[in-house]
């Protein structure tokens, strides 16, 4: 229900005048857009330069630079509309400084052959520009559909995932993850499929699709790991692989975890001690086993109330600053450890951005999964509001 709702006022809102207002909001804003603001004040900055001067044919060619501007920031009818504004505002000029006919006549056949020429320029540019939208919107649908947002709690747990591809114009990489409930306890996975970007999605796909399934069928969590391997050693090039963590929650206090080749799981514990979670067993990345022999072994782990796990790529921990210096993913882990994992995600990826400068060049996942206490009264900590601050 609404907030407005529940105030018992949603049905006397004045809701016309306000859709009013809006409108006409959206219009302005649309026709400001619209608007080849720069380029007008380039062409009247050139003819008050002009009439300052009286330089007459000096400044008359200089007018083809608002249409050739207007072409990069508007459609074909702004470039029109200033093209014609351009050869209006030259033919006046040239007739007011007594230019000659034949030169007249020159500069301005130049500013309509410019006009014409930025004009289909930016109609190209539009064009391309829609293209790039619908694969932009493809591509998102598509990380959507792979990588499904995970809700706020799943099961008894509190979850928060951030996710950064290094192919930014696609909005999807080649890291994967996936968090699901099942009839045998929460189960999740983490993965950095060898390679980056567009080429990836594939193996993402097929892995994702292969947990989902084998999550929820198979009580073991090892035969989850086999059913992935198997369908990799079929898929897969030689030279493919995918590094993954899968782990589990069969029962209260109790964490399960499978490192195959992947970068180590940070437990925190409920005092904000963080230890890394080191494979006893170390395995070949999925897809490899058939190279080495080797088979993963299952780590069982407590995993009490106030516990949370971090699983990440290594586009986390390779990420570097200027000084090539990698970033401390566990410090920063202990420093912006909270009970609400969003907000200590939040906090680490902006200090992680900071640290490198902005931008990530390679694809980055992060996924803490939190096991919240229980107070006396048997509610969540996580639940019960803070103490409001009281001014002095």
């Amino acid at each position: 229900m609404s907030q407005a709702r529940d105030h018992g006022v949603d049905d006397h809102w004045p809701k016309r005048p306000f859709r009013n207002r809006v409108a006409c909001r959206r219009a302005v804003a649309q026709l400001a857009a619209g608007t080849p603001v720069l380029p007008v004040l380039i062409v009247s900055a050139i003819v008050l330069a002009d009439l300052a001067a009286g330089a007459g044919m000096i400044w008359l060619p200089l007018l083809a630079a608002g249409p050739a501007l207007a072409a990069t920031t508007n459609g074909p009818r702004g470039v029109l509309c200033v093209g014609f504004l351009a050869l209006v505002l030259g033919a006046t000029l040239g007739t007011r400084d007594s230019v000659p006919a034949r030169e007249l006549a020159a500069v301005l056949t130049a500013l309509v052959a410019v006009t014409l020429a930025s004009g289909l320029a930016s109609a190209l540019r539009g064009r391309r520009e829609r293209v790039l939208a619908a694969v932009r919107s493809v591509a998102e649908t598509a990380q959507h559909a792979l990588l499904a947002p995970v809700p706020a709690t799943v099961g008894p747990f509190q979850v928060a995932v951030r996710y950064s591809a290094a192919a930014a114009e696609a909005r999807i990489g080649g890291d994967l993850y996936a968090l699901i409930p099942t009839p045998y306890g929460v189960r999740l996975i983490v993965g950095d499929v060898r390679g980056k970007g567009l080429p990836a999605v594939g193996t993402v796909a097929l892995v994702l699709g292969v947990f989902r399934e084998a999550a929820y069928d198979e009580p073991d969590l090892l035969a989850v790991v086999d059913r992935i391997e198997r369908s990799l050693a079929r898929n897969l090039g030689h030279d493919d692989f995918v590094t993954a963590v899968v782990a589990g929650f069969p029962e209260a206090g109790q964490l399960e975890v499978v490192n195959c080749g992947h970068t180590p799981p940070l437990l925190v514990n409920a005092s904000g001690r963080v230890t890394e979670v080191e494979p006893t067993h170390p395995a070949p990345p999925l897809g490899l086993r058939a190279l080495t022999g080797d088979t993963p072994g299952l780590q069982v782990l407590p995993f009490a109330d106030g516990d949370q796990l971090l699983l990440y790529t290594d586009g986390v921990t390779e990420a570097r600053d200027r000084g090539r210096a990698f970033y401390p993913l566990a410090e920063g882990l202990e420093r912006h450890v909270s009970h609400e994992p969003a907000q200590t995600l939040s906090a680490l990826q902006d200090e992680l951005l900071a640290h490198v400068g902005g931008r990530l060049h390679d694809d980055a996942a992060l996924l803490l999964i939190r096991k919240p206490a229980l107070l006396a009264t048997g509610i969540p900590e996580a639940t019960v509001p803070e103490p409001a601050a009281v001014g002095p």
